[in-house]
């Protein structure tokens, strides 16, 4: 433990001292390292002598006073040193102690909001939903966006929609647009209005006139070409992937589930060892976007990445996932943000000066193009719910836009 017997006393003689074999065992079911996990007891020591002076009660213990150690007391300790002060490791290692406070039913779960703000978000999320059929990642941003909104307006009064006036609209909205990098990035921000008000007409408010100042920026979607990589930056990157690197193996499967299928990253991230059929050669997608399961052909490159890193690079674990944490917590899948961080990592190996993991998708659509594959095709293999989605991608299709040009103007026929 990286602290004297003392403070090793502080904790074993505290009234944390009950809970530290089961938090041991929860770090050693995680697999945490050996050292952090001598840093994170050696925070708890810390925490266990300050409720000790502080004669602070362990079912006290919650949120709000792990909050009050870190911004009030830990600016300010003078423990007997050694004493651990590393915030980053208490804020970890008190996290993990709530954890088992509750899964042994030591102190009561998370109080949830009792305000009316909170009550209408709930209620607005169950419409999402329910009624409107939402991915949990748009109804968590439309969630923000009215968070904002209502709380700005209303605090902790009562919700009384009838009060908003148009300019009050106005005004939340260009409030919001001083934090877009781009002009088009409101139009979340407008779809969340829209849609909370839509809401609120079918509990009977009329809120039309706010729905008529809640209006899209211009957008021209179709004014640019998709960027994508060519042929020599194909290879570039795919003769990049074999770099031998700790997770060499599940950076170059990922980057082929994205290049190859057109995956999204969090889609790439929720694949399952089920979801794939070896001996059929197909790939079953749950919980996409489109709120459906789609079945698509596992391309001999895409498979022979995914079975390269089962095989040699996967760490041993329980976990049903196909690509899983390396590090603590471990037995854990890993998110979108490990995805795009991999793909980015690749751009790099290969000296691309890309950084969006959309590309491979983009670039996926116009090599199906390129192969002669209709726009229809096109728009079932990135199962897109709309063909106008797709359309964007018939201007990379100059071989065929070529035939149909129609001779310019006082040019030779």
């Amino acid at each position: 433990m990286n602290s004297d017997h003392h403070t090793s006393n502080w904790l074993f003689e505290s009234q944390l001292a009950p809970f530290v074999d089961a938090f041991m065992l929860h770090m050693f079911d995680c697999r945490y390292a050996p050292n952090t996990i001598n840093n994170y007891l050696a925070g708890l020591a810390h925490f266990a002598h300050w409720i000790t002076l502080c004669n602070i009660d362990v079912k006290s213990i919650d949120e709000k006073l792990i909050h009050q150690f870190l911004n009030d007391h830990l600016p300010r300790c003078n423990c007997k040193k050694p004493v651990y002060h590393h915030r980053q490791d208490l804020h970890a290692a008190l996290g993990h102690l709530l954890v088992q406070l509750r899964a042994n039913a030591v102190i009561a779960d998370p109080a949830i909001g009792l305000t009316p703000v909170d009550e209408e978000l709930r209620r607005f999320d169950e419409y999402m939903n329910r009624v409107r059929g939402l991915a949990p990642i748009t109804r968590k941003q439309s969630i923000a966006v009215i968070r904002r909104l209502l709380f700005g307006q209303f605090a902790d009064q009562a919700i009384v929609v009838s009060t908003f006036r148009p300019d009050d609209i106005r005004k939340f909205v260009a409030c919001q647009g001083e934090f877009c990098k781009v002009p088009a990035s409101i139009k979340g921000t407008i779809s969340a209005l829209r849609g909370y008000f839509r809401y609120r007409t079918t509990l009977g408010d009329r809120v039309h006139h706010l729905i008529g100042v809640t209006s899209y920026p211009a957008n021209w979607q179709q004014a640019s070409l998709p960027k994508t990589l060519n042929t020599n930056e194909i290879e570039r990157l795919l003769a990049a992937l074999d770099y031998g690197g700790a997770a060499s193996r599940r950076t170059a499967a990922i980057v082929h589930c994205a290049l190859d299928l057109g995956l999204r990253s969090c889609e790439v991230a929720q694949l399952g060892l089920d979801d794939i059929d070896w001996s059929a050669a197909t790939i079953t997608l749950r919980h996409t976007k489109g709120r459906r399961d789609d079945v698509m052909p596992l391309p001999a490159a895409t498979g022979q990445a995914i079975a390269d890193y089962l095989k040699f690079e996967r760490p041993q674990t329980t976990n049903r996932a196909v690509f899983v944490r390396n590090v603590a917590p471990r037995d854990q899948p890993v998110g979108p943000d490990l995805i795009q961080k991999s793909i980015r990592q690749a751009y790099a190996h290969a000296g691309l000066p890309y950084t969006r993991s959309h590309l491979l998708r983009h670039t996926m659509a116009s090599r199906l193009l390129a192969g002669g594959s209709s726009i229809k095709e096109v728009a079932d293999v990135l199962r897109h719910r709309s063909l106008n989605t797709t359309l964007v991608y018939a201007k990379l299709d100059s071989k065929n836009l070529a035939a149909v040009a129609l001779p310019w103007p006082g040019s030779v026929s």
